[in-house]
């Protein structure tokens, strides 16, 4: 039975499993609660998935793809477009709720909700745009026709830092392919995906084309979808230790992978840069999500000719962050999203100083409720420390110096991740000499943040296979088909 749109003020959260355009308990009667982390307290319980509740959605995609995937790309366009138009129209209603359930500050939250939509955006265009080829075959004489057909059934497997943008980050591009989808949200945020299907009803998207699995036996669930027979791709963000498993599952049925995974990211600042700017770009790059990205710069190498400048001036404007409830619309800093994160992180930060590590601003997470942990600055982090070769995953900003740019070059190079970097210099020629011999699927030069629809997301290393936004985003969901024909 189809349940009302989502009605955050009154906290009518849709928490039910998703299948084939109808809410449903999951076949064994199981939930599992979520908590608001700034509080602690429980929002919603939400159905967990079971094996058949797994089996129902992949019956619902196979049912559903035929239809889908022969429509006139312009069709399928119209919908994505849709979709863009009733979230955007909404983005007060889903900001709040990634906030209530993954704790980001408001600001914050907002921002997230608008880059999801722009995902509908950008493949409501990209969806009339699968171009193939034909050319004439320079031996043989033959004509080469070249098309892009829609690959299948895709499980989406999403994380609990951007409820919203890493669902529709994958979600868009499958419908503009053509393919149906499950995806299975994290346990800690499964609120806000849930709550965009009937924005997705409402759009046009038929049934059975979207499903959508919370569960608490994620492995299992996944798994045995994996390795379903109908089942031809598997886009993947997370963890570089749970992908390799996912990879190791989606070998058994060759399936199409696309993998972002962690990351390590260096943020390098040369002697010529404009620190006004650099600070800011190292903010966003450092707190944007609380520092619970995989794009987040968890490295900070400052030339030592300016190290004292970048550091006072990169603490004041953490300094001026307030820490609190994300719903509180003066709130710059929201909690991070659990225990264990917040725990993680403060051991992160005790490491660095037993080795070393001078404490400018924060370090120790503040008594009460919530999975709070103040902004941080940290300098002299030794090479030794734990967070310089982890991800972080919070609102620590680690700096480093150095003196030689070979140097420096190597130690940002020196990690098995390749997910972002950035630089920072004004001399052009230079930045984009070290832009190149960065070992990474992405830089940000002069600026904080790469993560744009219209771009390749994706790195190199162990961050991952594929891209996703870009035209390579849609291009992921699909496979190339040749004809070799004469007449």
């Amino acid at each position: 039975m189809n349940k009302p749109a989502l009605n955050i003020d009154a906290q009518q959260f849709l928490s039910d499993l998703y299948i084939n355009g109808d809410w449903r308990a999951g076949a064994g009667g199981e939930r599992f609660d979520v908590l608001n982390p700034a509080t602690e307290e429980v929002l919603t319980s939400v159905a967990s998935a079971e094996i058949a509740d797994a089996d129902a959605a992949l019956d619902a995609a196979e049912a559903a793809f035929a239809d889908w995937s022969a429509r006139k790309p312009r069709e399928r366009s119209e919908i994505l477009r849709k979709c863009f138009e009733l979230m955007t129209a909404r983005l007060d209603d889903f900001a709040k709720l990634i906030t209530l359930e993954n704790g980001k500050a408001g600001v914050d939250a907002r921002g997230e909700a608008a880059y999801s939509a722009e995902f509908f955006r950008w493949f409501a265009e990209e969806a009339v745009r699968a171009d193939g080829l034909i050319t004439h075959a320079p031996a043989s004489g033959a004509r080469i026709i070249v098309q892009h057909k829609p690959a299948g059934i895709a499980v989406l497997v999403t994380p609990w830092n951007y409820p919203a943008a890493m669902g529709t980050r994958k979600i868009a591009p499958a419908l503009a392919a053509g393919c149906p989808v499950i995806i299975k949200p994290a346990s800690e945020t499964p609120l806000t995906m849930l709550a965009l299907m009937p924005l997705l009803e409402e759009a046009g998207v038929p049934k059975g084309l979207v499903n959508v699995l919370p569960s608490k036996k994620t492995g299992a669930l996944v798994d045995h979808m994996l390795h379903d027979p109908r089942v031809r791709v598997v886009s993947f963000t997370g963890s570089t230790q749970v992908g390799r498993k996912l990879l190791h599952s989606a070998a058994d049925n060759v399936l199409k992978p696309a993998m972002e995974l962690g990351g390590n990211a260096p943020l390098i600042v040369f002697e010529d840069a404009d620190i006004d700017i650099a600070v800011e770009g190292a903010m966003l790059a450092k707190m944007r999500n609380l520092g619970e990205a995989c794009t987040a710069a968890n490295r900070i190498y400052v030339h030592e000719a300016v190290a004292d400048a970048f550091a006072d001036k990169m603490t004041a404007a953490m300094a001026g962050l307030k820490m609190g409830n994300g719903l509180d619309p003066d709130v710059d800093v929201g909690p991070l999203v659990n225990a264990d994160t917040r725990d993680k992180v403060a051991a992160f930060v005790d490491d660095a100083v037993q080795k070393g590590a001078k404490v400018l601003l924060g370090g120790k997470a503040p008594g009460g409720t919530g999975f709070f942990y103040p902004p941080t600055v940290m300098t002299d982090v030794p090479i030794n420390a734990d967070c310089v070769h982890d991800e972080i995953f919070g609102p620590v900003a680690a700096i480093q110096t150095f003196t030689d740019q070979e140097d420096v070059i190597r130690r940002a190079n020196d990690t098995e991740y390749g997910l972002v970097a950035y630089v920072f210099s004004e001399d052009m020629k230079r930045a984009l000499q070290v832009c190149e011999r960065l070992d990474y699927g992405m830089v940000g030069l002069n600026r904080g943040l790469v993560s744009d629809p219209a771009a390749p997301f994706g790195g190199t290393k162990q961050s991952g296979l594929g891209r996703e936004g870009g035209h390579e985003g849609m291009l992921e969901f699909m496979e190339t088909q040749y004809i070799s024909a004469s007449w």
